[in-house]
């Protein structure tokens, strides 16, 4: 079962895209979901593509190490600029529990290999 999430795109610190996977953030509310990384689509409002993705739902332990809960989305071969629209995000596939790393590179790589599991997922229906 999937879970969805609408909001605006907002306005992040920009790690993701220092990192080489820059990301939509949406504040989630009160989402009943499990902190982790997901396998995603995400539909933005006014451009009626449903775009693949990978998305990070959590406190960022790595990053703020706080608990403001934020929705990071990033969406594969997309470089638009969205701040501010409405954009909605299906979580369709539960990959690991949020996790904290040791430096900005081990978060890098996992990243990396995040991406490509999604991608995996896309293509064969496996991870």
């Amino acid at each position: 079962m999937s879970i969805t999430v609408r909001g605006h795109v907002a306005h992040g610190n920009k790690l993701g895209r220092k990192l080489g996977f820059p990301t939509a953030n949406i504040l989630p509310g009160s989402l009943e979901a499990q902190d982790g990384v997901y396998v995603a689509s995400a539909r933005i409002d006014g451009d009626g593509g449903n775009y693949a993705a990978i998305a990070n739902l959590g406190v960022r332990p790595s990053v703020t190490g706080g608990n403001a809960r934020v929705l990071e989305v990033h969406i594969f071969d997309f470089s638009d600029d969205i701040y501010g629209r409405q954009m909605e995000v299906e979580l369709v596939r539960f990959m690991r529990p949020e996790e904290h790393f040791a430096s900005v590179d081990k978060l890098r790589m996992q990243i990396g290999r995040d991406v490509q599991k999604a991608k995996e997922f896309f293509r064969t229906g496996n991870i």
